[in-house]
């Protein structure tokens, strides 16, 4: 298992943690701030799933014409952390 912090840029959500396994499963998501109702349920919809196609699924979600929002910030989170594990 390995664990990550993300800071995040342009959202209410000022960071996230998150673990994934060794089959770069989302085993844990915690964010800090935010709709904490919403990302609490986004928590739990991951839970278990592949990061690769969370990533995709969530990246590229606008909140309130940001260009960015909590669930694109874990999208950018994941990719980034998929990318240190292959270097």
């Amino acid at each position: 298992m390995k664990s990550y912090q993300y800071k995040t840029a342009g959202v209410c959500c000022q960071e996230i943690y998150f673990e994934l396994d060794e089959e770069n499963k989302i085993r844990q998501v915690i964010f800090l701030g935010g709709c904490a109702g919403n990302l609490l349920a986004i928590s739990k919809l991951v839970k278990g799933k592949p990061a690769t196609e969370i990533a995709d699924l969530l990246a590229g979600n606008d909140c309130g014409g940001k260009g960015t929002s909590c669930a694109d910030q874990f999208a950018q989170a994941l990719k980034q952390a998929l990318l240190q594990q292959q270097n």
